[in-house]
């Protein structure tokens, strides 16, 4: 069988392949209240009846100044729960597992009001100045995530991604680049994960599914964190419990990315083997042979598809065909994918 289709498991739960929809964000909260609209209940059910394997619904704010506009999702009040597991029963019922990411934008948030940053250093000159996070306002912050982890227990998701990448606020935290503080939170790679640290342990004592944390391995600027350093971040997230680490980069600072397929997929196998962990690949991977070269030469154990899941919600089915993998087949579509 291609390993693309194969069953993955961690813990308790079993991935029926290994294609991954990375979280995307929408902005199609209708009133900008966070909930979830028509537009979430077609959307993320259709890439179930693609038979994807698990789909992660898009970074979600754990508190609303952490929204990276005003028409993210939210789960920050338990008003959020209902409309979530509605899209959660709609997925699972098409055979999808299902994830949510739970993030806080950091000085990359555009909602109204003031914003909050490790260090008071806007992103660049079209963002807010955010202000410096006191204490306080940081372990806030942590138990934001520890109750957005209680109520994706409660709509019924199968994982929980962390998202310390792209420059949002965890992200903002773990690089020098961002992060000038000279408190218990900043300085050495110690402190900048501190707050990484103490969110994983919040959501341990109240998760006890598979965790992942996406990270942003390389900042493409001198100074900026590298894959090679996130090694030991990684390491720290294994011992604590983190199952797989979701391998992006860039966009913490302004910085020219060489972008081409796979460019990122070199960064997931430095981290899977060096630290050891299960690592996702993603960026720009859109054919099924390529999907299959990276997990059968160990180079990741998930592919994370984002934007071919946009054009192609049903691209798990071309590349079983590709590859020449059996499939489910939804009944209704039996007489087009036969």
């Amino acid at each position: 069988m291609a390993k693309l289709f194969e069953p993955y498991t961690i813990k308790d739960t079993t991935f029926k392949n290994r294609i991954v929809m990375a979280p995307m964000c929408m902005y199609q909260s209708d009133k900008e209240d966070g909930k979830v609209s028509d537009w979430h209940r077609v959307h993320y059910p259709t890439r179930a009846v693609g038979q994807v394997g698990l789909i992660i619904v898009e970074a979600t704010a754990v508190q609303p100044q952490g929204r990276i506009s005003s028409r993210d999702l939210g789960i920050w009040d338990d008003s959020h729960i209902d409309g979530l597991a509605e899209i959660v029963r709609l997925m699972q019922q098409n055979g999808a597992k299902t994830g949510i990411q739970l993030a806080h934008a950091g000085r990359k948030a555009t909602v109204d009001g003031p914003i909050q940053a490790p260090s008071a250093i806007a992103f660049n000159d079209k963002y807010k100045t955010p202000g410096e996070m006191t204490a306080e306002e940081i372990q806030e912050t942590v138990l934001a995530f520890k109750d957005g982890a209680i109520r994706a227990k409660k709509a019924g998701f199968d994982v929980i991604e962390l998202h310390g990448a792209h420059g949002y606020l965890i992200n903002e935290f773990l690089s020098p680049l961002s992060n000038k503080r000279s408190d218990e939170y900043g300085g050495t790679a110690e402190n900048r994960y501190r707050i990484l640290r103490e969110t994983i342990d919040a959501v341990n004592e109240v998760w006890d599914g598979p965790l992942f944390v996406r990270i942003s391995a390389h900042d493409y600027t001198e100074g900026g964190m590298t894959p090679e350093q996130y090694v030991e971040m990684t390491k720290w997230m294994k011992q604590q419990g983190v199952d797989l680490v979701d391998v992006s980069s860039g966009a913490l600072v302004p910085a020219q990315i060489p972008v081409f397929p796979g460019y990122q997929v070199k960064f997931s196998e430095t981290i899977k083997h060096e630290t050891p962990i299960d690592t996702g690949a993603v960026g720009l991977i859109t054919s099924a042979l390529h999907a299959e070269e990276i997990l059968q030469n160990g180079r990741a154990d998930m592919i994370f598809l984002a934007r071919e899941l946009l054009r192609e919600p049903y691209w798990a089915y071309a590349a079983a065909k590709e590859l020449k993998a059996d499939i489910d087949v939804p009944v209704p579509y039996e007489r087009g994918w036969l």
